[in-house]
């Protein structure tokens, strides 16, 4: 059933002019002693009326060629007989359906190509029907047809502006897609920029931090060795205890020269300056306002000193907002501010340009680095544009925690 079903949806088409076909055959036999019967014998007849509707079967392989093959035939029969086209009833039914045919071809020359074969064909026809041809045969039996044909083309063009219609949508469908796809990969890579700026900020930072630990423990190997040689024969024990210390601080000190040497990257130099810090902003301010950015400096509270990675990470957290205001945000001026407080210290860097920009890429990595930084210690940070226009960086870091 379900194949049945599926041919008849396939082949609609021969199937009805099949029908038509043998409907028409059976008029010729049941009406052969009627009144305007065709003259020549059934054994013509018949045939001709399936060698007439044959190459309708090919329609969908030659959509131009086999409706124009059946008006050919059709007009070269009426030469044959005359009556034979104009009394099968189904035949005229074909004859509509050929003409609803060529006027529905895609191309355009064949469609007015098929139109002049239609009225060629339908106009030989009543030509060669015998006897006095009135104005109605004449006229409105061919208009019959050409109102098919025009059926057809005007359900051709409809086809084609929705296939059009249809063929925009699925490009536009295909440019969100790729839409998605390009912001999809360019997310992909700002994160994974992202993440390579926050990974190569910690092993700054653990470079930085290497050279402050470093420091205190070489003096804590020192001293402990310094003791060690001063302790009297009388406390062996107590100089062996101190001996196992130092021991055990150079062996860590070397452990942490080789951990250093595995983060530093290809082509690294070895910083042997000792690592800025606050007392250094003098510098940085006089640097960056020779550059082109007049930059102001305002501390706030006594100055003190302040625990070596916490001041080192206040130094950095101000280079990146003033090079930040230099290099991207267009400003004309810029205030740096360093508050002293009881238990923290808090850094902003304050300018009147344009705010951040990331075309980039280097300034908002910039800031997940020192965000980084800043998490690091426990402290916070923001970032921000101002109403009024310009951008601050602010952080606060905490100094209690690190005191001794």
């Amino acid at each position: 059933m379900d194949r049945a079903r599926h041919l008849a949806r396939e082949c609609w088409f021969e199937l009805l002019v099949a029908v038509l076909a043998v409907a028409g055959m059976l008029e010729l036999v049941v009406g052969r002693d009627a009144r305007g019967a065709p003259a020549t014998s059934l054994w013509f007849s018949v045939p001709a009326v399936a060698i007439l509707v044959l190459p309708l079967f090919a329609q969908r392989r030659f959509p131009f060629a086999a409706p124009a093959a059946y008006w050919v035939m059709a007009g070269a029969l009426s030469f044959v007989d005359g009556l034979l086209i104009p009394f099968i009833g189904s035949i005229g039914v074909v004859g509509l359906a050929t003409a609803f045919l060529l006027g529905n071809v895609r191309d355009e020359r064949q469609a007015g190509i098929g139109l002049a074969i239609v009225l060629g064909g339908m106009l030989v026809i009543v030509d060669n029907i015998p006897g006095p041809h009135t104005l109605s045969v004449a006229v409105f039996v061919p208009l019959r047809y050409v109102v098919a044909w025009v059926a057809g083309y005007a359900l051709r063009e409809r086809a084609e502006q929705a296939e059009a219609a249809e063929m925009r949508a699925t490009l536009a469908e295909r440019d969100r897609e790729a839409a998605e796809m390009r912001a999809t990969l360019a997310e992909r890579e700002r994160e994974a920029a992202a993440r390579v700026a926050v990974a190569e900020e910690r092993a700054r930072i653990a470079r930085e931090l290497h050279d402050i630990v470093a420091h205190a423990m070489s003096v804590m190997v020192l001293q402990v060795g310094a003791v060690r040689h001063r302790l009297p024969r009388t406390l062996a024990e107590d100089g062996e205890a101190l001996g196992r210390v130092e021991g055990a601080g150079r062996t860590a000190l070397a452990e942490m020269r080789r951990l250093l040497g595995a983060m530093r990257k290809d082509g690294d130099g070895v910083d042997l300056g000792p690592q800025p810090g606050l007392d250094a902003l003098d510098a940085l301010v006089d640097d960056v306002s020779r550059a082109g950015l007049p930059v102001r400096l305002h501390v706030d509270g006594e100055r003190r000193p302040l625990p070596r990675g916490i001041d080192l990470s206040a130094y950095r957290i101000v280079q990146e907002g003033l090079t930040n205001a230099l290099r991207h945000a267009d400003a004309r001026q810029a205030d740096v501010t360093v508050r002293y407080g009881p238990d923290e210290l808090a850094v902003e860097v304050a300018d009147d340009g344009s705010g951040p920009t990331t075309g980039d890429g280097r300034q908002g990595h910039g800031l997940l680095g020192i965000r980084e930084r800043v998490t690091i210690y426990g402290g916070e940070m923001s970032a921000a544009a101002t109403p009024s226009g310009g951008f601050v960086l602010s952080a606060r870091l905490p100094v209690d925690r690190y005191q001794r």
